[in-house]
């Protein structure tokens, strides 16, 4: 097979195709906390989440977000000068607050100059008809895309991991999203503890019936200072941590069952080392990449070779 032959939908192509350049997300700490850690929904957050894996060297949350974005920007910039960006806010719920702070936080990112739009990742439990308003003229000025963080599709997996909603909640926010013309992303873990293969290949089928414009396929981690960790100590047995090799196969049965126009933006999270448990694969996200186009390459197959309506 050629080198150009399709293998699945790539997030970089799909900014390319809306933007005409190479497109970075700059990821950005709004200050915002979650419904699920506050008393609202839960306390103590999902099993899994330690937000401190998920803010990058150049991102200072005590800085304003305007110069998060600047100081991403510049990180970027001198390996790649043409390059422009997304403001993404991803720690927390970045839709939990007034709608005023919550405008305020947006419009201040996108107005930094190279910013082509904004990335907003957030539960399905938060996401009031107010701010969809306000998100369907914003995108009137400026790309927006809503990430929401579905983890699972298996209720009883949602409970296991204290996520505070189900997937019912989730199927609701991402059509409610959808029907306003707004692009949507969702998150999901690979592997949490109680899924058998079977229940993830079904998770894959379930995810194509949405209307989702991207997906984001992680696997789980088990990070120092997470419920999950503790679990994990306690009870080993109840988890099955992928290795390398198995979890690149199952990531590639999992696209064969997907709708083919989802666009795919990742495979795998890569947790600061410091605070990684397992699994520790020792390799960079880029080389994940390259190992499933090359096994796909072997398996001859692509996204949605699998998939039936």
């Amino acid at each position: 097979m050629s080198e150009d032959i399709f293998y699945y939908n790539d997030f970089g192509s799909y900014l390319r195709s809306l933007f005409g350049c190479k497109v970075q997300k700059i990821t950005l700490d709004g200050g915002f906390t979650c419904p699920n850690r506050d008393g609202s929904k839960g306390r103590g957050g999902c099993t899994y989440c330690n937000n401190r894996t998920f803010n990058p060297a150049y991102c200072h949350k005590h800085l304003p977000v305007s110069e998060q974005m600047r100081e991403g920007i510049s990180f970027f910039s001198h390996k790649y000068p043409d390059m422009k960006y997304l403001a993404y806010f991803q720690a927390y719920t970045n839709t939990y607050d007034s709608l005023e702070n919550l405008k305020a936080r947006y419009e201040e990112a996108i107005a930094v100059d190279g910013c082509l739009g904004i990335v907003i990742g957030t539960r399905p439990d938060c996401m009031p008809e107010e701010l969809l308003d306000y998100l369907v003229e914003l995108q009137k000025r400026t790309f927006v895309l809503v990430e929401y963080g579905i983890e699972s599709t298996d209720d009883k997996t949602l409970v296991r991991i204290n996520r505070g909603h189900d997937y019912a909640c989730a199927v609701d926010a991402v059509h409610r999203t959808a029907r306003r013309g707004i692009p949507v992303g969702a998150h999901i873990i690979l592997g949490l503890p109680g899924e058998t293969r079977s229940d993830i290949m079904k998770q894959a089928s379930l995810l194509s019936q949405l209307p989702l414009t991207t997906l984001k396929l992680h696997q789980l981690q088990l990070i120092k200072g997470t419920r999950m960790a503790e679990e994990f100590f306690d009870n080993p047995t109840d988890f099955s941590l992928f290795d390398l090799n198995d979890y690149i196969e199952t990531v590639i049965d999992y696209i064969e069952r997907l709708r083919p126009d989802i666009v795919l933006e990742r495979f795998a999270s890569q947790s600061p080392k410091e605070l990684l448990i397992a699994p520790d694969w020792g390799i960079k996200n880029h080389e994940l990449v390259d190992k499933v186009k090359k096994r796909m390459r072997e398996r001859g197959t692509w996204q949605g070779r699998l998939y039936a309506v």
